[in-house]
C-alpha cells in the first residue's frame, strides 16, 4: 500500500495523453526546452556583462577614494 509501481505510471500516462493529446504534450515540451534555452543565453550574457562591468583600475578601494575627495562646507547666506 502506498507504492507507486510501473502501471500506475502506465496509467496517468494514458490520461494525460487522453486529456492533452499528444500535439499538446510535445508542444508544451518544445516550449519548456526553448525556456531552458533562453534561461542559459541570459545567464551566459549575464557572466559577460558583469565582467565586462568589473572597474579595470583597481589601485585603490572606493572607501580611500571617497576619503581622498576635499570636503566641500555649505555655503551660508545670511539675509543683511
Amino acid at each position: 500500500m502506498g507504492s507507486v509501481s510501473i502501471w500506475h505510471w502506465i496509467v496517468v500516462g494514458v490520461i494525460v495523453m487522453l486529456l492533452f493529446g499528444r500535439g499538446k504534450v510535445s508542444e508544451l515540451m518544445g516550449d519548456v526546452a526553448k525556456g531552458i534555452k533562453s534561461f542559459k543565453k541570459g545567464m551566459a550574457e549575464e557572466d559577460v556583462t558583469t565582467a565586462s562591468a568589473q572597474p579595470t583600475d583597481t589601485s585603490k578601494p572606493v572607501a580611500d577614494q571617497r576619503q581622498a575627495a576635499p570636503a566641500q562646507a555649505p555655503s551660508e547666506h545670511k539675509a543683511g
